[in-house]
Formats: C-alpha cells, sequence, structure tokens
C-alpha cells in the first residue's frame, strides 16, 4: 500500500504540545487510477499502421512465348518518364508505318491520373462502389479482397506499361506507381525504353533555344 506520513515534532528545547496523531495519505488510490487510464489509453488508441502500396506481381501459371507480349492495342497504354519531370503517354502502338499520338502531360490530378480514370473508368466505380460496401459493413475483409481482384482483373481494364529515361528520376518512378494504386491500375509492367520511344519524344520536345 502507498502512503505518506508526516510527523509534527516539537521544537528543539521546548516540551512539544498536545501529541498529535501523524497524518496518513493514502496514495493507493491514485496508483490505481494512473493504471487505469493506462489501461484505457492502450485499449482505445488505434496504433498507428504502416502505409504500404499494393503492387501486382507476375502470376505463376505457365504462359506460351507468343502470348507474353501480347497486349491488345485498344487496352494498351504507354507511359514514358522523361527529363524535369515530363511525362508522356500513347495509346496503342505504330500501325501500318502510322506513329501513335504522343501526348504531354504531368503527374497532377487532372494530367495522367485523369486519363487513366477515364480508360478505366468502370473498374474505379466498381472498386468505389465496393470500399462504400466495406466501410458499412456490408460485407467482409476476404469478400472484399476476393471481388477487388476481379475487378482489377477485368476484361475491360487497361494494361500499362512504364518506361523510364535515363534523364527521369526515382520519384517520378514512385509518382507513377502511386497513380497505378489510386488509379485501380492492376495490369501495368516497368519494362526498358527502346530507341522507338525516344525517337518519339526528340520530336515532341521543342528545340532549344
Amino acid at each position: 500500500m502507498a502512503e505518506m506520513q508526516v510527523e509534527d515534532k516539537g521544537k528543539k528545547g521546548k516540551k512539544p504540545k498536545q501529541k498529535k496523531h501523524a497524518t496518513r495519505v493514502d496514495l493507493t488510490p491514485m496508483v490505481d487510477l494512473g493504471f487505469l487510464l493506462i489501461t484505457f489509453f492502450m485499449l482505445t488508441t488505434s496504433m498507428l499502421k504502416p502505409q504500404t502500396m499494393e503492387l501486382t506481381v507476375p502470376t505463376k501459371d505457365d504462359v506460351k512465348d507468343e502470348d507474353q507480349n501480347k497486349v491488345k492495342a485498344s487496352q494498351a497504354i504507354t507511359v514514358l518518364l522523361g527529363k524535369e519531370n515530363r511525362l508522356y503517354y500513347f495509346f496503342g502502338a505504330q500501325e501500318n508505318g502510322v506513329d501513335p499520338e504522343l501526348v504531354l502531360t504531368d503527374y497532377s490530378s487532372n494530367g495522367i491520373r485523369q486519363m487513366l480514370v477515364k480508360r478505366n473508368s468502370e473498374v474505379v466505380n466498381n472498386v468505389n462502389q465496393l470500399k462504400l460496401d466495406k466501410a458499412a459493413r456490408k460485407i467482409s475483409e476476404e469478400d472484399y479482397n476476393k471481388k477487388l481482384s476481379e475487378y482489377k482483373a477485368a476484361k475491360s481494364a487497361p494494361t500499362i506499361m512504364i518506361k523510364a529515361t535515363d534523364d527521369s528520376n526515382y520519384k517520378n518512378l514512385v509518382d507513377i506507381l502511386d497513380e497505378m494504386n489510386i488509379c485501380s491500375i492492376a495490369r501495368y509492367a516497368i519494362v526498358d525504353i527502346t530507341p522507338y520511344d525516344l525517337g518519339l519524344i526528340d520530336k515532341k520536345t521543342p528545340p532549344a533555344k
């Protein structure tokens, strides 16, 4: 038991006055209250959760060589990371000797994200509704993860090929991967840039003054 006692002693050389009982303060309730408060905050405070980003890993299924790099032109989007935080994209590939239109954009919500959301609108709408159902506790965590994977793997979802130039930086790559996660893009890959892609960028870049 925690307690504090205070004794009243008479002055030296003088007869003490009427004897008084020692003052006794019981600190046990205070100690108990402290432990109760600590327990309360430990049970009610949410711990800091690590912020992670979902990454799509390659499948374990066997894929034929001729189908490994086959992507429908209507669903293929190539994103090129250039110097000075420049960002380019084009749809499909070269057809009948005609180059695809290379579009210059940026990493803002009105730039690359707006394009990705538009091209992936069906999946984005389904995922947003799924998140609302989860927040309302209409579905379990297991069902949520299962349906999320199904929605992101929809046939209508685009396939993004990310290619970085030597002049781009690490932050550019992190930013574009964030956009993949924000826009619910599940099919994307980081591949080496080709001389053809660099030629498109050179044609789009204005000459230095």
